[in-house]
Formats: structure tokens, sequence, C-alpha cells
């Protein structure tokens, strides 16, 4: 029986680092089938020499029936198969997940008295906080040549004010939560209020990138993140002990100020 295999990855995730089952289904497909062969697991196919074929059709129904058509004996494009019978055609998924496929290859199927076996294989999946790689790439369309004109005629300055008003809010928001943290709508608020604050340290991040003088990135600020709770933290980190609440106070205070005296001394 042919098979249409369904290939779902993350984008979040590079598009080499795929699943054992899923580059052992690459390999063995009679047909390897994309929407755009210029984006980026296509391309990381054709650079491990798997041959990749465009799908021309746009529409969730058209690409369906292009999909099921090629799971047919005559192999889609008018002639029989040389392939081997029982092997698969796979269908790299798109980033955007290809909305409305799924449902219109199960209207194809369902038309059909010799359907061909249809199965999703997740080839990768999103590491925790990989929607931070989301927020970060909208943040930098917003900002760019082509993006919100608002959003590029900023400046930490004409910013700093919002920072305040975020946290500010955050911290109504956790009053809320602290004194009914069972209610969802609470909670939802404050998921809502700590984004709008994460916006602004990205937005930041991204004025700083442009700065001519002295520029850093969101990526700097993460590392710095790192670090600090890396020093700070040697009971976890380290061969430090610090069993009691009290104990772990102190070795933090006691690091914040060497940390304060070391930078008093490398910029006096």
């Amino acid at each position: 029986m042919r098979r249409l295999v369904l290939l779902a990855t993350s984008p979040r995730v590079s598009p080499g680092l795929l699943s054992r089952d899923a580059w052992r289904a690459i390999e063995s497909a009679d047909r390897v089938l994309v929407a755009d062969p210029d984006e980026a697991l296509p391309l990381a196919l054709v650079d491990d020499d798997i041959a990749v074929e465009r799908i021309e059709a746009d529409s969730p129904h058209e690409r369906a029936r292009e999909l099921v058509d090629a799971c047919s004996p005559r192999d889609g494009r008018g002639a029989t198969s040389s392939g081997n019978v029982s092997g698969a055609v796979l269908w790299v998924g798109s980033p955007d997940g290809d909305p409305g496929l799924s449902d219109a290859i199960a209207a194809e199927v369902s038309r059909l008295d010799e359907a061909p076996e249809v199965e999703v294989l997740v080839g990768s999946w999103d590491v925790e906080g990989g929607r931070l790689l989301d927020a970060v790439a909208v943040m930098d369309r917003l900002r760019s040549p082509d993006g919100c004109a608002w959003v590029a005629a900023q400046t930490h300055a004409s910013l700093a004010p919002f920072v305040l008003e975020e946290a500010h809010e955050v911290t109504e928001a956790l009053e809320a939560v602290i004194a009914d943290p069972d209610d969802v709508r609470l909670r939802e608020e404050l998921t809502d209020e700590l984004g709008d604050l994460l916006f602004q340290v990205l937005f930041h991040a991204r004025v700083a990138a442009d700065h001519g003088g002295a520029p850093f990135t969101v990526d700097d600020v993460a590392a710095a993140l790192v670090d600090k709770l890396v020093r700070r933290n040697p009971h976890v980190f380290g061969d430090a002990r610090a069993e009691t609440l009290e104990e772990i106070e102190a070795q933090w205070q006691a690091i914040k100020a060497q940390e304060k005296a070391a930078k008093a001394a490398r910029h006096p």
C-alpha cells in the first residue's frame, strides 16, 4: 500500500535537528514534496543530497489533491512509478503548519476506493522557551525598514516611561493573583501584563542593537542574566553549601557585594 507521510516540524528548531524516525522516513521516501524549496528545511535536505520536488498548489484543497494523487500507483506525473511500491510520498510541512491541509487530505482520502495510508510524523518539537524566539523575530520585524514607523522611531529616552508603566501594571496584576490565585481571568491578565513588560525588554535590546557607538543585542542581555544567575547560585551550579533560606539569601547578598566592588574597581 502507498503511504503519504506528513512531516511536522518546529520552525524554531534548526532544520537539521530532526528525529531519527524523521530522517529514516525522508531517506526511504520515493518522493519528497515541499511547498517552497527555499525554506530552511528543504534547503537542509538538498544539502544532504535529498531530492525535493515543489508542489505549486497554494490552497489546502488543491495541495491535498496533489499529495494524494502523488501516492497513486501512477506516480502523480502520469507515469508508472519505478520506485518501491510499498514506499512513501513524504510532505515536508510548511513553517506555518499548513492550516487546513489535514482536513483537506481527509476529504480527499474519503472519496477514494483505494486510499493511501496517511501518517503524521512529528520530526521535531519546540524546546521550552521556543516562543521567545518568535517574540524576538516579531520585534525585529517591527523594527525593520519595512516594519512599523512608530516602532522604528523610538529611542531609549522615548521608551523609558513605558518601562515604569508596565512594571506598575505587572505589580497590580500580581497583587490581584496573590489575593485570588485560582481566578483564571486574573492569571490571564498577569500573563498579558508580563508579556507587555517582556516587550519592553526586547524593545530596548533591539534599539541598543541599532546604536552605532556601543551596541548590544538581546542575546547579550540573556547571556548577562545567565552569567549572573549561575554566579549568584553556587549552591546549585557549584560546590558551595547553602541549605536554609537564610543561608541562600546571605550568600546572594555577599556575592552581589563582591560584584559591586569589582565593578567599582573597573570603573572608578
